[in-house]
């Protein structure tokens, strides 16, 4: 039996019946698969995402515009499903918290999905600890005044400029303050970045192409969130980022995703050819939910 959703996809039409089997049915199409997991999302998914229908539509529409997502193998593509529905994080670029990137995995010689958090999710997922009391993010150019100091007494102090003075950007940096009165910051610049950035298989695809400014401020939150205290479901989040996760049980969240060595797949640029194509065979219940867009497009149609 065919692993990867693309091959169920492809037999639905001409399916012979099927002889009786003790094991359970699979689903025949990508409308069908992501129908079928439905229940568990629901008892997964926090009532302020929508409920599973938001979810399920977001998922059609993410299988539909990232190429190759659709060949990704059943069990990766319903755990990074699950983790979404499971830390409360909307999957795909428009909001920003969390991506579902297709990735070629050299061990298991097949697609599968990687789960990258987002700029927002991380931010999103550090308000639900009790001590949160602020967290901004901000980007430094180079006409801003900017001075930081680390040590006993530290120091952090930014006004950006204005207009064209402000220059490319030189540094980026989070800081985050408690409810029992404390603080903390990290500051990254440029080069610190790039060389985390190398260091990621998304490096050159994704939100790194689409959404470097934002990728760059979570790497900062993401150093920052090592000095703070963290909720079980950041907790979690951070131990699932641009990992592989094959178990889409309840229990799958409590154990870390995979890092495998493989290479993540290069999406083509977006091209404004005319509409998109609607997902075949879309239920009637999902019509009238927005479907999602590139984030250079949202932006785009912002301005």
């Amino acid at each position: 039996m065919s692993t990867t959703l693309a091959d169920r996809v492809a037999k639905r039409a001409t399916r012979s019946p099927a002889v009786p089997s003790n094991r359970p049915a699979q689903p025949a199409s990508l409308v069908q698969f992501v129908q079928q997991m439905r229940p568990e999302i629901e008892r997964a998914l926090p009532a302020h995402l929508g409920g599973a229908d938001r979810i399920a539509r977001i998922a059609l529409t993410e299988l539909r515009r990232v190429e190759h997502l659709a060949e990704c193998t059943q069990e990766s593509f319903a755990g990074a499903l699950m983790t979404c529905a499971q830390l409360g994080l909307e999957p795909g670029g428009v909001s920003g918290e969390a991506y579902l990137l297709p990735f070629w995995s050299k061990k298991a010689r097949a697609y599968e999905v990687q789960l990258v958090l987002g700029y927002q999710g991380m931010i999103k997922l550090y308000w639900q600890h009790p001590l949160a009391a602020g967290l901004d993010t901000h980007t430094v150019h180079e006409g801003d005044l900017f001075e930081y100091e680390y040590g006993l007494e530290p120091k952090l102090k930014h006004i950006p400029a204005r207009g064209n003075a402000k220059g490319q950007p030189s540094d980026y940096y989070a800081v985050a303050r408690l409810t029992n009165g404390g603080s903390a910051f990290v500051v990254l610049d440029v080069e610190d970045v790039e060389t985390i950035r190398k260091r990621s298989k998304a490096k050159d695809f994704g939100p790194w192409s689409t959404d470097y400014d934002a990728m760059a401020r979570k790497t900062c939150v993401r150093q920052l969130f090592k000095l703070l205290p963290k909720s079980a479901e950041l907790a979690r989040a951070v131990a699932h980022d641009e990992t592989v996760r094959r178990d889409a049980s309840p229990e799958g969240l409590d154990v870390p995703g995979d890092y495998i060595e493989g290479e993540l797949v290069p999406q083509p640029a977006p091209q404004s050819t005319g509409p998109a194509p609607a997902v075949e065979d879309v239920p009637e219940q999902f019509n009238g939910w927005p479907e999602a867009a590139e984030p250079a497009v949202a932006e785009a149609a912002a301005q």
